[in-house]
C-alpha cells in the first residue's frame, strides 16, 4: 500500500513538473508572441525582467512548487533504480533515510533562495 501511495505521488509530481515546467516556457520563450507577464521589450533573461518575476509573489510559488515536485519526482525515481539492484534491508533504510534527507535539505536550500530572492533585487536596485 506505501509503494502504491508513493508512487501516485510520483506520477502527480511528474503532472506537475509538465504544467509548471510548460508554463515556464510559455513566459521565457513565447513572452513576444503571448505577452504574458508584461515583460515588454526585455529578454526574459535580462536584469529587469528577473528582477521584476522575483518580486512576484506567483513566480516565487511557482519556483517553490516546481522544485519540490521536481525533487520529489527525480529523487524517487533515483530510490526506484537502486531498488531494483535488490540492496538488504540495512541498505535499503539506507537509501531511503539518505535521500529523504538530502531531498529535504535541497528543498529547504531551494525555497530559502525563491523567497530570498525578492530582497536580493531590491538591494540590487532591480
Amino acid at each position: 500500500m506505501r509503494d502504491r501511495t508513493l508512487w501516485t505521488w510520483h506520477l502527480g509530481a511528474g503532472v506537475v513538473i509538465l504544467v509548471l515546467l510548460g508554463l515556464h516556457m510559455a513566459i521565457m520563450h513565447l513572452d513576444a508572441t503571448l505577452g504574458l507577464f508584461g515583460t515588454g521589450e526585455a529578454e526574459p533573461v535580462d536584469w529587469e525582467s528577473v528582477a521584476s518575476r522575483m518580486q512576484d509573489l506567483f513566480f516565487t510559488v511557482t519556483y517553490v512548487l516546481l522544485l519540490g515536485a521536481a525533487l520529489y519526482h527525480g529523487l524517487y525515481g533515483l530510490r526506484n533504480i537502486l531498488l531494483e539492484l535488490d540492496p538488504g534491508p540495512g541498505l535499503r533504510r539506507a537509501i531511503d533515510v539518505g535521500l529523504s534527507a538530502g531531498g529535504l535539505a535541497l528543498f529547504a536550500f531551494g525555497t530559502w533562495a525563491a523567497l530570498a530572492a525578492p530582497g536580493a533585487a531590491t538591494a540590487a536596485g532591480g
